[in-house]
Protein backbone atom coordinates (compact mmCIF):
# COMPACT_ATOMS: atom_id res chain seq x y z
CA UNK A 1 0.00 0.00 0.00
CA UNK A 2 2.86 2.37 0.79
CA UNK A 3 4.25 1.75 -2.69
CA UNK A 4 0.93 2.78 -4.22
CA UNK A 5 0.88 5.98 -2.13
CA UNK A 6 4.45 6.79 -3.13
CA UNK A 7 3.67 6.36 -6.80
CA UNK A 8 0.57 8.53 -6.55
CA UNK A 9 2.57 11.29 -4.82
CA UNK A 10 5.20 11.16 -7.56
CA UNK A 11 2.52 11.42 -10.23
CA UNK A 12 0.90 14.36 -8.46
CA UNK A 13 4.25 16.16 -8.19
CA UNK A 14 4.80 15.64 -11.91
CA UNK A 15 1.31 16.88 -12.66
CA UNK A 16 1.69 20.01 -10.49
CA UNK A 17 5.00 20.79 -12.18
CA UNK A 18 3.40 20.97 -15.61
CA UNK A 19 -0.22 21.81 -14.88
CA UNK A 20 0.25 25.52 -15.58
CA UNK A 21 2.03 24.95 -18.89
CA UNK A 22 0.38 26.31 -22.03
CA UNK A 23 1.92 25.31 -25.30
CA UNK A 24 0.11 27.77 -27.57
CA UNK A 25 -0.12 31.56 -27.49
CA UNK A 26 -3.46 33.05 -28.51
CA UNK A 27 -3.75 35.68 -31.24
CA UNK A 28 -5.60 38.79 -30.08
CA UNK A 29 -8.27 40.60 -32.06
CA UNK A 30 -6.54 43.11 -34.40
CA UNK A 31 -6.70 46.59 -32.87
CA UNK A 32 -6.07 48.34 -36.18
CA UNK A 33 -9.10 46.81 -37.90
CA UNK A 34 -11.30 49.88 -37.33
CA UNK A 35 -11.10 53.40 -38.77
CA UNK A 36 -11.49 56.36 -36.44
CA UNK A 37 -14.79 57.49 -37.98
CA UNK A 38 -17.32 56.50 -40.60
CA UNK A 39 -17.15 58.11 -44.02
CA UNK A 40 -19.90 60.69 -44.62
CA UNK A 41 -20.18 61.18 -40.85
CA UNK A 42 -19.11 64.21 -38.85
CA UNK A 43 -15.99 63.65 -36.78
CA UNK A 44 -17.15 62.84 -33.29
CA UNK A 45 -16.18 60.81 -30.25
CA UNK A 46 -19.81 60.35 -29.18
CA UNK A 47 -20.36 56.65 -28.55
CA UNK A 48 -24.17 56.78 -28.42
CA UNK A 49 -25.92 55.06 -31.30
CA UNK A 50 -29.44 54.37 -32.52
CA UNK A 51 -28.41 50.69 -32.49
CA UNK A 52 -28.76 50.80 -28.69
CA UNK A 53 -32.51 51.29 -29.08
CA UNK A 54 -34.73 48.23 -28.84
CA UNK A 55 -36.60 47.69 -32.07
CA UNK A 56 -39.92 48.34 -30.28
CA UNK A 57 -38.64 51.84 -29.51
CA UNK A 58 -37.07 52.45 -32.91
CA UNK A 59 -40.29 51.78 -34.82
CA UNK A 60 -43.44 53.73 -34.00
CA UNK A 61 -46.03 52.18 -36.33
CA UNK A 62 -48.09 49.58 -34.45
CA UNK A 63 -48.55 47.48 -37.60
CA UNK A 64 -44.78 47.04 -37.94
CA UNK A 65 -44.42 46.19 -34.25
CA UNK A 66 -47.10 43.50 -34.53
CA UNK A 67 -45.47 42.02 -37.64
CA UNK A 68 -42.01 41.94 -36.06
CA UNK A 69 -43.43 40.45 -32.86
CA UNK A 70 -44.91 37.64 -34.92
CA UNK A 71 -41.67 37.16 -36.88
CA UNK A 72 -39.51 36.99 -33.73
CA UNK A 73 -41.86 34.46 -32.16
CA UNK A 74 -42.66 32.30 -35.20
CA UNK A 75 -40.00 32.69 -37.88
CA UNK A 76 -38.68 29.20 -38.65
CA UNK A 77 -35.10 30.33 -39.31
CA UNK A 78 -35.01 31.93 -35.86
CA UNK A 79 -36.39 28.74 -34.32
CA UNK A 80 -33.59 26.76 -35.99
CA UNK A 81 -31.04 29.25 -34.64
CA UNK A 82 -32.51 28.82 -31.16
CA UNK A 83 -32.01 25.06 -31.38
CA UNK A 84 -28.42 25.58 -32.54
CA UNK A 85 -27.83 27.65 -29.38
CA UNK A 86 -29.31 24.85 -27.29
CA UNK A 87 -27.02 22.29 -28.95
CA UNK A 88 -23.95 24.51 -28.42
CA UNK A 89 -24.89 24.96 -24.77
CA UNK A 90 -25.07 21.19 -24.29
CA UNK A 91 -21.65 20.81 -25.87
CA UNK A 92 -20.18 23.47 -23.62
CA UNK A 93 -21.69 21.77 -20.57
CA UNK A 94 -20.23 18.49 -21.77
CA UNK A 95 -16.76 20.04 -22.18
CA UNK A 96 -16.75 21.18 -18.53
CA UNK A 97 -16.74 17.51 -17.47
CA UNK A 98 -13.50 16.73 -19.31
CA UNK A 99 -11.48 17.52 -16.17
CA UNK A 100 -13.55 15.16 -14.04
CA UNK A 101 -12.25 11.57 -13.69
CA UNK A 102 -14.27 8.95 -15.53
CA UNK A 103 -15.61 6.38 -13.08
CA UNK A 104 -17.33 3.15 -14.12
CA UNK A 105 -18.83 0.28 -12.16
CA UNK A 106 -18.23 -3.24 -13.43
CA UNK A 107 -19.25 -6.81 -12.71
CA UNK A 108 -17.40 -9.55 -14.60
CA UNK A 109 -17.61 -13.32 -14.68
CA UNK A 110 -15.30 -15.44 -16.86
CA UNK A 111 -14.63 -19.13 -17.38
CA UNK A 112 -11.36 -20.45 -18.93
CA UNK A 113 -10.79 -23.96 -20.30
CA UNK A 114 -7.07 -24.29 -21.04
CA UNK A 115 -5.64 -27.21 -23.02
CA UNK A 116 -4.67 -30.29 -21.00
CA UNK A 117 -1.26 -30.14 -22.64
CA UNK A 118 -0.70 -26.47 -21.79
CA UNK A 119 1.29 -25.33 -18.82
CA UNK A 120 -1.75 -23.66 -17.35
CA UNK A 121 -3.92 -26.72 -17.88
CA UNK A 122 -1.41 -29.11 -16.22
CA UNK A 123 -0.93 -26.81 -13.21
CA UNK A 124 -4.67 -26.26 -12.91
CA UNK A 125 -5.36 -29.99 -12.86
CA UNK A 126 -2.66 -30.62 -10.28
CA UNK A 127 -3.59 -27.70 -8.02
CA UNK A 128 -7.37 -27.82 -8.10
CA UNK A 129 -8.20 -31.12 -9.65
CA UNK A 130 -10.34 -29.51 -12.34
CA UNK A 131 -9.96 -28.59 -15.98
CA UNK A 132 -11.45 -25.11 -15.92
CA UNK A 133 -11.14 -22.04 -13.77
CA UNK A 134 -13.76 -19.38 -13.00
CA UNK A 135 -13.10 -15.75 -12.12
CA UNK A 136 -15.60 -13.32 -10.58
CA UNK A 137 -14.94 -9.60 -10.16
CA UNK A 138 -16.99 -6.59 -9.03
CA UNK A 139 -15.80 -3.07 -8.36
CA UNK A 140 -15.13 0.38 -9.83
CA UNK A 141 -12.60 1.70 -12.32
CA UNK A 142 -11.27 5.25 -12.57
CA UNK A 143 -9.55 6.99 -15.47
CA UNK A 144 -8.29 10.58 -15.47
CA UNK A 145 -6.23 12.61 -17.91
CA UNK A 146 -4.19 15.41 -16.38
CA UNK A 147 -4.48 18.68 -18.28
CA UNK A 148 -0.73 19.22 -18.43
CA UNK A 149 -0.58 21.23 -21.66
CA UNK A 150 -3.92 23.03 -21.38
CA UNK A 151 -5.69 20.85 -23.95
CA UNK A 152 -8.83 20.36 -21.87
CA UNK A 153 -8.85 24.03 -20.96
CA UNK A 154 -8.66 24.88 -24.67
CA UNK A 155 -11.55 22.50 -25.36
CA UNK A 156 -13.68 24.31 -22.80
CA UNK A 157 -12.72 27.71 -24.17
CA UNK A 158 -13.52 26.61 -27.71
CA UNK A 159 -16.88 25.14 -26.70
CA UNK A 160 -17.78 28.31 -24.81
CA UNK A 161 -16.80 30.53 -27.73
CA UNK A 162 -18.83 28.33 -30.09
CA UNK A 163 -21.82 28.66 -27.76
CA UNK A 164 -21.49 32.46 -27.71
CA UNK A 165 -21.01 32.44 -31.48
CA UNK A 166 -24.29 30.57 -31.98
CA UNK A 167 -26.04 33.29 -29.96
CA UNK A 168 -24.51 35.98 -32.16
CA UNK A 169 -25.63 34.12 -35.29
CA UNK A 170 -29.20 34.23 -34.00
CA UNK A 171 -28.88 37.92 -33.18
CA UNK A 172 -27.58 38.65 -36.68
CA UNK A 173 -30.45 36.68 -38.17
CA UNK A 174 -32.94 38.63 -36.07
CA UNK A 175 -31.50 41.98 -37.17
CA UNK A 176 -32.01 40.93 -40.80
CA UNK A 177 -35.55 39.71 -40.13
CA UNK A 178 -36.48 42.92 -38.29
CA UNK A 179 -35.08 44.96 -41.19
CA UNK A 180 -36.76 42.85 -43.87
CA UNK A 181 -40.16 42.88 -42.15
CA UNK A 182 -40.14 46.65 -41.65
CA UNK A 183 -38.86 47.33 -45.17
CA UNK A 184 -41.49 44.96 -46.54
CA UNK A 185 -44.21 46.87 -44.69
CA UNK A 186 -43.01 50.23 -46.04
CA UNK A 187 -42.86 48.69 -49.50
CA UNK A 188 -46.54 47.76 -49.08
CA UNK A 189 -47.37 51.34 -48.18
CA UNK A 190 -45.48 52.54 -51.26
CA UNK A 191 -47.40 50.14 -53.49
CA UNK A 192 -50.66 51.31 -51.91
CA UNK A 193 -49.71 54.91 -52.66
CA UNK A 194 -48.72 54.09 -56.22
CA UNK A 195 -52.00 52.23 -56.71
CA UNK A 196 -53.93 55.32 -55.61
CA UNK A 197 -51.83 57.46 -57.97
CA UNK A 198 -52.55 55.12 -60.89
CA UNK A 199 -56.30 55.14 -60.17
CA UNK A 200 -56.38 58.94 -59.92
CA UNK A 201 -54.43 59.19 -63.17
CA UNK A 202 -57.00 56.95 -64.91
CA UNK A 203 -59.75 59.31 -63.69
CA UNK A 204 -57.75 62.27 -64.99
CA UNK A 205 -57.35 60.53 -68.34
CA UNK A 206 -61.14 59.99 -68.41
CA UNK A 207 -61.71 63.71 -67.98
CA UNK A 208 -59.18 64.53 -70.71
CA UNK A 209 -60.70 61.96 -73.08
CA UNK A 210 -64.17 63.47 -72.52
CA UNK A 211 -62.89 66.95 -73.41
CA UNK A 212 -61.12 65.63 -76.51
CA UNK A 213 -64.28 63.78 -77.54
CA UNK A 214 -66.27 67.02 -77.31
CA UNK A 215 -63.67 68.83 -79.43
CA UNK A 216 -63.75 65.96 -81.94
CA UNK A 217 -67.53 66.23 -82.17
CA UNK A 218 -67.07 69.93 -82.80
CA UNK A 219 -64.53 69.21 -85.53
CA UNK A 220 -61.65 70.85 -83.69
CA UNK A 221 -59.44 67.74 -83.45
CA UNK A 222 -59.03 64.54 -85.42
CA UNK A 223 -59.69 60.95 -84.36
CA UNK A 224 -55.96 60.63 -83.70
CA UNK A 225 -56.39 62.79 -80.62
CA UNK A 226 -59.05 60.42 -79.24
CA UNK A 227 -56.88 57.38 -79.96
CA UNK A 228 -53.85 58.96 -78.26
CA UNK A 229 -55.93 59.84 -75.21
CA UNK A 230 -57.40 56.34 -74.97
CA UNK A 231 -53.94 54.78 -75.32
CA UNK A 232 -52.72 57.01 -72.50
CA UNK A 233 -55.65 55.89 -70.33
CA UNK A 234 -54.94 52.19 -71.04
CA UNK A 235 -51.27 52.69 -70.16
CA UNK A 236 -52.27 54.08 -66.75
CA UNK A 237 -54.91 51.37 -66.26
CA UNK A 238 -52.31 48.66 -66.96
CA UNK A 239 -50.43 49.76 -63.84
CA UNK A 240 -53.37 48.88 -61.58
CA UNK A 241 -53.29 45.06 -61.94
CA UNK A 242 -49.48 45.12 -61.91
CA UNK A 243 -49.44 47.01 -58.61
CA UNK A 244 -52.16 44.78 -57.15
CA UNK A 245 -50.02 41.76 -58.10
CA UNK A 246 -46.96 43.25 -56.40
CA UNK A 247 -49.01 44.00 -53.29
CA UNK A 248 -50.15 40.38 -53.02
CA UNK A 249 -46.58 39.10 -53.55
CA UNK A 250 -45.22 41.46 -50.88
CA UNK A 251 -47.92 40.35 -48.43
CA UNK A 252 -46.98 36.72 -49.10
CA UNK A 253 -43.31 37.51 -48.45
CA UNK A 254 -44.22 39.09 -45.11
CA UNK A 255 -46.28 36.00 -44.27
CA UNK A 256 -43.23 33.78 -44.78
CA UNK A 257 -41.12 36.05 -42.56
CA UNK A 258 -43.75 35.96 -39.83
CA UNK A 259 -44.11 32.18 -40.01
CA UNK A 260 -47.67 32.13 -41.34
CA UNK A 261 -49.47 31.10 -44.50
CA UNK A 262 -50.07 33.78 -47.19
CA UNK A 263 -52.67 36.33 -46.16
CA UNK A 264 -53.44 40.04 -46.44
CA UNK A 265 -51.67 42.42 -44.07
CA UNK A 266 -53.38 45.20 -42.16
CA UNK A 267 -52.31 48.78 -42.88
CA UNK A 268 -53.67 51.49 -40.60
CA UNK A 269 -51.52 54.30 -41.95
CA UNK A 270 -50.43 55.80 -45.25
CA UNK A 271 -46.99 56.46 -46.67
CA UNK A 272 -47.60 60.20 -46.93
CA UNK A 273 -48.18 60.68 -43.17
CA UNK A 274 -45.02 58.85 -42.03
CA UNK A 275 -42.14 61.12 -41.12
CA UNK A 276 -38.60 60.21 -42.07
CA UNK A 277 -36.43 60.21 -38.95
CA UNK A 278 -33.17 62.11 -38.73
CA UNK A 279 -30.89 59.50 -37.14
CA UNK A 280 -27.77 61.43 -36.24
CA UNK A 281 -26.43 59.20 -33.44
CA UNK A 282 -24.25 56.54 -35.04
CA UNK A 283 -21.40 56.09 -32.54
CA UNK A 284 -17.86 55.18 -33.55
CA UNK A 285 -16.64 52.25 -35.70
CA UNK A 286 -14.92 50.37 -32.87
CA UNK A 287 -18.27 49.98 -31.10
CA UNK A 288 -19.45 47.68 -33.91
CA UNK A 289 -17.83 44.73 -32.11
CA UNK A 290 -20.21 45.04 -29.19
CA UNK A 291 -23.25 46.11 -31.20
CA UNK A 292 -23.12 44.23 -34.49
CA UNK A 293 -23.62 40.45 -34.10
CA UNK A 294 -21.80 39.34 -37.26
CA UNK A 295 -18.67 41.27 -36.25
CA UNK A 296 -18.87 39.83 -32.74
CA UNK A 297 -19.33 36.36 -34.24
CA UNK A 298 -16.17 36.83 -36.32
CA UNK A 299 -14.28 37.86 -33.19
CA UNK A 300 -15.51 34.73 -31.40
CA UNK A 301 -14.50 32.71 -34.44
CA UNK A 302 -10.91 33.81 -33.77
CA UNK A 303 -11.24 32.53 -30.20
CA UNK A 304 -12.51 29.19 -31.48
CA UNK A 305 -9.53 29.01 -33.85
CA UNK A 306 -7.17 29.84 -30.97
CA UNK A 307 -8.57 26.96 -28.95
CA UNK A 308 -8.13 24.51 -31.84
CA UNK A 309 -4.49 25.51 -32.18
CA UNK A 310 -4.03 24.86 -28.47
CA UNK A 311 -5.68 21.45 -28.70
CA UNK A 312 -3.68 20.28 -31.71
CA UNK A 313 -0.41 21.60 -30.27
CA UNK A 314 -1.05 19.77 -26.97
CA UNK A 315 -1.60 16.54 -28.92
CA UNK A 316 2.07 16.67 -29.92
CA UNK A 317 3.20 16.30 -26.32
CA UNK A 318 2.97 13.39 -23.85
CA UNK A 319 -0.40 12.61 -22.30
CA UNK A 320 -0.50 11.79 -18.59
CA UNK A 321 -3.25 9.34 -17.68
CA UNK A 322 -3.95 7.86 -14.26
CA UNK A 323 -6.07 4.74 -13.92
CA UNK A 324 -7.20 2.81 -10.87
CA UNK A 325 -9.37 -0.21 -10.12
CA UNK A 326 -10.70 -1.61 -6.91
CA UNK A 327 -13.27 -4.12 -5.72
CA UNK A 328 -13.66 -7.80 -4.89
CA UNK A 329 -12.34 -10.76 -6.84
CA UNK A 330 -12.52 -14.54 -6.40
CA UNK A 331 -12.44 -17.76 -8.46
CA UNK A 332 -15.34 -19.15 -6.46
CA UNK A 333 -18.74 -17.57 -6.11
CA UNK A 334 -18.99 -18.75 -2.51
CA UNK A 335 -16.02 -16.57 -1.51
CA UNK A 336 -16.65 -13.73 -3.94
CA UNK A 337 -17.68 -11.19 -1.30
CA UNK A 338 -15.53 -12.37 1.58
CA UNK A 339 -14.07 -9.19 3.09
CA UNK A 340 -11.16 -8.45 3.31
CA UNK A 341 -9.82 -11.63 1.66
CA UNK A 342 -11.41 -10.87 -1.75
CA UNK A 343 -10.45 -7.20 -1.90
CA UNK A 344 -8.09 -6.04 -4.67
CA UNK A 345 -6.81 -2.70 -5.95
CA UNK A 346 -4.54 -1.38 -8.71
CA UNK A 347 -3.23 2.09 -9.49
CA UNK A 348 -1.35 3.03 -12.64
CA UNK A 349 -0.07 6.21 -14.16
CA UNK A 350 1.70 6.67 -17.46
CA UNK A 351 2.87 9.12 -20.09
CA UNK A 352 1.96 8.44 -23.71
CA UNK A 353 3.99 10.12 -26.44
CA UNK A 354 2.83 9.85 -30.09
CA UNK A 355 5.53 8.47 -32.40
CA UNK A 356 4.40 7.01 -35.71
CA UNK A 357 1.41 9.36 -35.99
CA UNK A 358 3.34 12.48 -34.96
CA UNK A 359 3.49 13.78 -38.55
CA UNK A 360 -0.29 13.46 -38.85
CA UNK A 361 -0.77 15.36 -35.59
CA UNK A 362 1.71 18.05 -36.65
CA UNK A 363 -0.16 18.44 -39.94
CA UNK A 364 -3.37 18.96 -37.96
CA UNK A 365 -1.56 21.57 -35.89
CA UNK A 366 -0.37 23.40 -39.03
CA UNK A 367 -3.90 23.31 -40.42
CA UNK A 368 -5.23 24.77 -37.16
CA UNK A 369 -2.67 27.60 -37.35
CA UNK A 370 -3.70 28.36 -40.94
CA UNK A 371 -7.36 28.33 -39.89
CA UNK A 372 -6.51 30.80 -37.12
CA UNK A 373 -4.80 33.12 -39.59
CA UNK A 374 -7.84 32.82 -41.82
CA UNK A 375 -10.06 33.75 -38.86
CA UNK A 376 -8.11 37.01 -38.50
CA UNK A 377 -8.84 37.91 -42.14
CA UNK A 378 -12.47 36.87 -41.66
CA UNK A 379 -12.73 39.31 -38.76
CA UNK A 380 -11.10 42.09 -40.76
CA UNK A 381 -13.47 41.44 -43.67
CA UNK A 382 -16.50 41.49 -41.34
CA UNK A 383 -15.37 44.89 -40.05
CA UNK A 384 -14.80 46.20 -43.59
CA UNK A 385 -18.27 45.12 -44.68
CA UNK A 386 -19.90 46.57 -41.56
CA UNK A 387 -18.14 49.94 -41.85
CA UNK A 388 -18.90 50.07 -45.58
CA UNK A 389 -22.61 49.34 -45.01
CA UNK A 390 -22.84 52.13 -42.44
CA UNK A 391 -21.09 54.55 -44.80
CA UNK A 392 -23.37 53.53 -47.68
CA UNK A 393 -26.46 54.14 -45.56
CA UNK A 394 -25.17 57.55 -44.41
CA UNK A 395 -24.57 58.81 -47.95
CA UNK A 396 -27.97 57.48 -49.05
CA UNK A 397 -29.70 59.32 -46.21
CA UNK A 398 -28.05 62.58 -47.28
CA UNK A 399 -28.54 62.26 -51.04
CA UNK A 400 -32.09 60.85 -50.92
CA UNK A 401 -33.16 63.87 -48.90
CA UNK A 402 -31.90 66.16 -51.68
CA UNK A 403 -33.51 63.99 -54.38
CA UNK A 404 -36.84 64.14 -52.56
CA UNK A 405 -36.63 67.92 -52.35
CA UNK A 406 -36.11 68.27 -56.12
CA UNK A 407 -38.79 65.68 -56.89
CA UNK A 408 -41.39 67.39 -54.68
CA UNK A 409 -40.73 70.64 -56.51
CA UNK A 410 -41.05 68.83 -59.83
CA UNK A 411 -44.40 67.28 -58.85
CA UNK A 412 -45.75 70.65 -57.71
CA UNK A 413 -44.64 72.21 -60.99
CA UNK A 414 -46.24 69.44 -63.07
CA UNK A 415 -49.51 69.65 -61.11
CA UNK A 416 -49.70 73.33 -61.98
CA UNK A 417 -48.67 72.56 -65.57
CA UNK A 418 -51.60 70.14 -65.98
CA UNK A 419 -54.05 72.76 -64.74
CA UNK A 420 -52.64 75.28 -67.19
CA UNK A 421 -52.53 72.76 -70.05
CA UNK A 422 -56.16 71.74 -69.51
CA UNK A 423 -57.26 75.39 -69.36
CA UNK A 424 -55.32 76.30 -72.50
CA UNK A 425 -56.58 73.20 -74.32
CA UNK A 426 -60.21 74.01 -73.50
CA UNK A 427 -59.67 77.50 -74.95
CA UNK A 428 -57.91 76.18 -78.04
CA UNK A 429 -54.52 77.63 -77.05
CA UNK A 430 -52.68 74.33 -76.52
CA UNK A 431 -52.37 71.07 -78.39
CA UNK A 432 -53.86 67.88 -76.91
CA UNK A 433 -50.38 66.30 -76.98
CA UNK A 434 -49.17 68.89 -74.47
CA UNK A 435 -51.93 67.79 -72.09
CA UNK A 436 -51.08 64.09 -72.50
CA UNK A 437 -47.35 64.69 -72.03
CA UNK A 438 -48.00 66.70 -68.87
CA UNK A 439 -50.19 63.92 -67.49
CA UNK A 440 -47.57 61.27 -68.29
CA UNK A 441 -44.82 63.29 -66.65
CA UNK A 442 -46.93 63.85 -63.54
CA UNK A 443 -47.76 60.15 -63.25
CA UNK A 444 -44.10 59.15 -63.43
CA UNK A 445 -43.02 61.88 -61.01
CA UNK A 446 -45.65 60.96 -58.41
CA UNK A 447 -44.69 57.29 -58.68
CA UNK A 448 -41.02 58.23 -58.24
CA UNK A 449 -41.85 60.43 -55.25
CA UNK A 450 -43.59 57.52 -53.51
CA UNK A 451 -40.59 55.32 -54.28
CA UNK A 452 -38.15 57.94 -52.93
CA UNK A 453 -40.13 58.11 -49.68
CA UNK A 454 -39.96 54.32 -49.38
CA UNK A 455 -36.21 54.38 -50.08
CA UNK A 456 -35.68 56.98 -47.34
CA UNK A 457 -37.53 54.83 -44.80
CA UNK A 458 -35.68 51.72 -45.96
CA UNK A 459 -32.32 53.51 -45.74
CA UNK A 460 -33.01 54.51 -42.14
CA UNK A 461 -33.78 50.89 -41.37
CA UNK A 462 -30.61 49.80 -43.15
CA UNK A 463 -28.56 52.28 -41.11
CA UNK A 464 -30.14 50.91 -37.92
CA UNK A 465 -29.31 47.34 -38.99
CA UNK A 466 -25.80 48.20 -40.20
CA UNK A 467 -25.00 49.74 -36.81
CA UNK A 468 -26.14 46.53 -35.10
CA UNK A 469 -29.70 47.43 -34.15
CA UNK A 470 -32.63 45.03 -34.15
CA UNK A 471 -31.58 42.13 -31.92
CA UNK A 472 -32.52 43.73 -28.60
Amino acid sequence: MKKYITKIVMVLILMITFISCKVSKDIETPKDAFPENFRNASTSSDTTSIADLEWKNFFTEKDIIQLIDSAVARNNDLQIATKNIEIAQYRFTQSKWNNVPEVNLFVNATTSNPSDNSFTGLNLNQALGQKHIDDYSAGASLSWEADIWGKIRSQKQGAFATYLQSEEVKKALQTNIVANVSKGYYNLLMLDAQLDIAKKNVQLNDSTTTIIQLKYDAGQVTSLAIQQSQAQKLSSAQLIPLLEQNIAIQENALSVLTGSFPSSKERTTRLSVIEVKNNAAIGIPSSLVSRRPDVKSAELGLKVANSRVGITKANLYPTLKITAQGGVNSFETSTWFNIPASLFGTVAGGLTQPLLNSKKIRTEYNIAKAEREKAVFTFRQAVLVAVSEVSDALVKVEKLEKQESFLKERVTTLQQAIKNANLLFKNGMADYLEVLVAQTNLLQSELELANIKREQLATNIELYRALGGGWK
